[in-house]
């Protein structure tokens, strides 16, 4: 069964969406909730290298990726960001505790990896900012 593109299209703009917001509120919780100093500390204790690097990189990848993938822009790229981001989270805090996100486990950033390493793969679908652009570029060729 062939789904329509307009069907496609529309799931992968629910699903950038839903995504994006989960992303750019746990982003906004690192910026203004924990503070960088809180966020870095955090990030510290449980030995991630370069600390305070890592909490800006997770926290603006997260903030900005969130919005990038709820407007749809550059989200080949966001995706894979976002991915490292997780792999980041998944190595140095979720591993050791198991599956179960109520443990402390990596449920939750599998989840959202998964979803950031899917949208990266298949782009950001018609109702996007990439395709505006990509649009436009394509008609200019022709």
């Amino acid at each position: 069964m062939t789904i329509p593109a307009p069907a496609r299209d529309l799931a992968v703009l629910l699903a950038r969406v839903a995504v994006g917001v989960v992303f750019f509120a746990h982003g906004w919780q690192k910026l203004f909730t924990n503070g960088m100093e809180g966020t870095t500390a955090f990030f510290e204790q449980v030995g991630v290298p370069a600390a305070p690097v890592a909490a800006w990189f997770a926290t603006i990848v997260e903030l900005a990726g969130g919005v990038a993938l709820v407007i749809g822009l550059a989200v080949p790229v966001v995706g894979l960001l976002l991915l490292v981001d997780m792999i980041g989270a998944f190595a140095f805090v979720h591993a050791s505790a198991g599956l179960f996100v109520a443990e402390g486990g990596y449920e939750f950033v599998l989840v959202l990896g998964a979803a950031a390493l899917v949208l990266a793969a298949v782009g950001a679908g018609r109702y996007s900012v990439d395709h505006l652009l990509t649009g436009r570029r394509q008609a200019v060729r022709a």
